[in-house]
């Protein structure tokens, strides 16, 4: 028993002896709580309550510890910087440079996880990343979407067409959905040819539907065309490149191509891209990102600063480039 001079029984430091005893009981000792009430001869409902006090006293503290592989703290500091609604960060093989394998492995299991019923789905036509995502998916037993469509036109060389067809036919038949396809080219060789082309029938049936969607799946692409895009028929020219890159772009989503702060650049070829506009794309909820490599970082940056895509799936590399700059 403790005393002070005056032969008073100190209470407080019999409470906290106490308090310590019954906290390491339960966590060092594993004891569970009707043994450490039957040790101590006190009530189950006290120990419970002991142990309270000594969570809210700072005696026990509860430390996470992330394994190999997770990076819950960077990614929760993305999100709070950029106003992400989420982020995940893979690693990738060492001594590779390609991203692509990891992030769509990544990317097939957050979709999976996500896609739970009721989804308009848009989808980039000409993202590799985005194909070997749609590959590593699995086939859903349930109907988890209700439409997948075409965001960009995609009808360029005949390899150009098979690409983008297998795109949305393939995630529509894995979510057991509809396909909804863009019929035209991805980009034209005119205002006017663009202009004249959406006003089909058909394809103001998909620009409707367009406002229907509930979470978008794009790739960010830099100024320089992937191989991809160059293989369609639909890649930006030299003369367009020259101009865009005049005009400040660092990358595009959906052929929307932005400046390092994410605004849109305004161009004669973006006036000749058929594909959802601007400002429908910016409404949709959900807005996922996928795309890595050092070669991107600054356009996935000028991607996430600009609100183009508020979840956001890369690589460790350019997520520590984020997080610094």
């Amino acid at each position: 028993m403790v005393q002070d001079p005056a032969g008073r029984r100190d209470t407080t430091k019999d409470h906290l002896r106490l308090l310590a005893r019954v906290a390491r009981m339960y966590h060092e000792q594993e004891l569970r709580q009707p043994e450490i009430a039957a040790v101590l001869n006190i009530s189950q409902p006290r120990v419970s309550r002991l142990l309270k006090e000594a969570v809210t006293r700072g005696m026990v503290r509860t430390v996470v510890t992330l394994p190999e592989g997770v990076h819950t703290e960077l990614e929760e500091a993305l999100q709070r910087r950029y106003n992400l609604r989420d982020v995940v960060v893979v690693d990738v093989e060492q001594f590779t440079d390609d991203v692509i394998p990891s992030l769509a492995s990544a990317a097939a299991g957050y979709l999976g996880v996500t896609f739970t019923g009721g989804d308009v789905v848009g989808i980039s036509s000409w993202s590799e990343t985005l194909l070997a995502t749609v590959e590593r998916m699995p086939q859903k037993n349930a109907q988890v979407a209700d439409r997948v469509m075409q965001l960009v036109g995609g009808v360029g060389s005949p390899e150009a067409q098979v690409h983008a067809t297998r795109l949305v036919a393939r995630l529509a038949n894995l979510t057991n959905s509809r396909p909804i396809f863009v019929p035209l080219p991805g980009v034209v060789a005119s205002t006017a040819i663009r202009d004249a082309l959406l006003q089909e029938p058909t394809v103001i049936d998909v620009r409707n539907q367009w406002n229907d969607l509930t979470v978008v799946l794009v790739g960010i692409g830099s100024l320089d065309p992937s191989p991809l895009l160059l293989s369609s028929g639909n890649a930006v020219s030299q003369a367009d490149q020259e101009e865009l890159r005049a005009l400040g772009a660092v990358g595009d989503v959906c052929l929307h191509f932005f400046d390092a702060a994410g605004k849109p650049i305004d161009s004669g070829f973006d006036q000749r891209v058929i594909g959802i506009d601007a400002p429908t794309f910016r409404a949709v909820p959900r807005r996922v990102g996928v795309a890595g490599g050092l070669r991107k970082a600054p356009a996935i940056k000028a991607a996430v600063e600009g609100g183009w895509v508020n979840i956001l799936i890369t690589d460790l590399h350019v997520a520590r480039r984020l997080n610094a700059d």
